[in-house]
């Protein structure tokens, strides 16, 4: 049987995911394991980890060969074993006897670089790095309100509104699902909050868009994209996330909470309807292809559009290590595709005449 490997930082990171594709992976003619990049011996290249055992349905503690087949599940921080990893992992990336599901997407600044030259740029927030505190000064004094958000960052940590009142700077954030204010009476205390936070790492700077409905909650649509066990790139399903009144996040790790599609669409006029079903068919069907085409192959993908009050659809992140919390709550129904599918899609690339997976990348490691 092919080993079938699934990484990840800990043991406990999406534990109950992890067991439901490991139950299915010996009726897919897999041997399913699980281990952490820096469980991995760089002198015999053997690893310590864990072994799903296909008869007791249960974990086993295990040494065994690095798996030929990985999927990346590995989301980093700024702790030291984060840092320990993605030189291992990058390592692994480039390895020719080993094939990943999917090589990741580069950070913020870079996907919009790449997204930015291609037919979806009239759906990107336009973005620049913030090189200094003058940058954000000088974008305050232009458009009154703006966002900051860290250029490696996800699920919303970081992000930072503010906005220029006549003699004072506003600037709000969402911390442990709470809402978190600040005034800053002028410039010079404001940049004394600013340039350690720029300093530690970097952040992009982004117009602020009116993405709330008409209870001051933002929300985004949350689209989820994967290839099947043909390698074909197919739309999973797609639901609506909203955040708290006055808040900044939709995402569900910052309280938010989910509706199924066709009912947020159901408010809408036909005519709306109609129009907004157009512009998320051309993104989906696009942006595989054209991150595929610049980068490198992906298993699936995340993205989070946001609409304006105006009616445009806007951009707001892609993820090729996307949750399905959205997915499942509001189509529960696809539990069992969405389990089996990293099983399928494995099998399709241990099987295809066209590997497709290398010319590798070292900047894909952060999303």
């Amino acid at each position: 049987m092919i080993t079938f490997g699934i990484m990840t930082l800990n043991f406990e990171s999406e534990a109950s995911y992890i067991h439901e594709i490991a139950s299915r992976s010996h009726s897919c003619g897999l041997e399913c394991y699980h281990f952490l990049p820096s469980a991995i011996n760089p002198l015999t290249k053997q690893v310590m980890g864990r072994h799903f055992d296909a008869k007791k349905q249960c974990w086993v503690d295990e040494e065994f060969p690095i798996p030929p087949l990985i999927y990346d599940r590995c989301f980093y921080g700024d702790d030291e074993h984060s840092k320990q990893c993605i030189p291992i992992v990058s390592w692994l990336k480039s390895r020719e006897d080993i094939t990943f599901l999917g090589f990741g997407l580069p950070n913020k600044l870079e996907l919009y670089e790449t997204l930015s030259k291609s037919r979806l740029s009239p759906y990107l927030p336009r973005s620049q790095v913030i090189k200094d505190c003058s940058d954000v000064i000088k974008a305050l004094k232009s458009q009154r309100r703006i966002i900051i958000k860290p250029i490696n960052g996800s699920q919303g940590f970081g992000i930072y509104y503010l906005k220029k009142n006549e003699k004072t700077i506003h600037v709000k954030t969402e911390k442990n699902k709470k809402i978190i204010s600040r005034i800053f009476p002028n410039e010079s205390k404001l940049f004394q909050w600013l340039q350690p936070l720029i300093n530690y790492r970097p952040y992009l700077l982004q117009p602020y868009l009116e993405l709330s409905n008409t209870s001051s909650q933002p929300f985004d649509i949350r689209i989820l994209l994967q290839k099947d066990e043909q390698g074909l790139w197919l739309e999973r399903g797609k639901g609506i996330r909203i955040g708290n009144t006055g808040g900044l996040l939709s995402n569900l790790s910052a309280g938010g909470s989910v509706i199924d599609f066709p009912s947020w669409s159901s408010t809408l006029s036909l005519a709306t309807k109609e129009y907004i079903g157009n512009e998320l068919h051309f993104i989906t069907n696009n942006l595989p292809h054209i991150l595929e085409r610049e980068i490198l192959p992906l298993f699936e993908i995340g993205i989070d559009i946001g609409m304006a009050k105006n009616g445009a659809l806007w951009i707001l992140d892609v993820n090729s290590k996307p949750g399905r919390k959205v997915i499942l709550k509001t189509q529960p129904d696809l539990q069992e595709t969405l389990f089996l599918a990293p099983l399928l899609y494995g099998n399709y690339l241990i099987h295809a005449e066209n590997k497709e997976r290398k010319s590798y990348n070292e900047k894909t490691l952060y999303h």
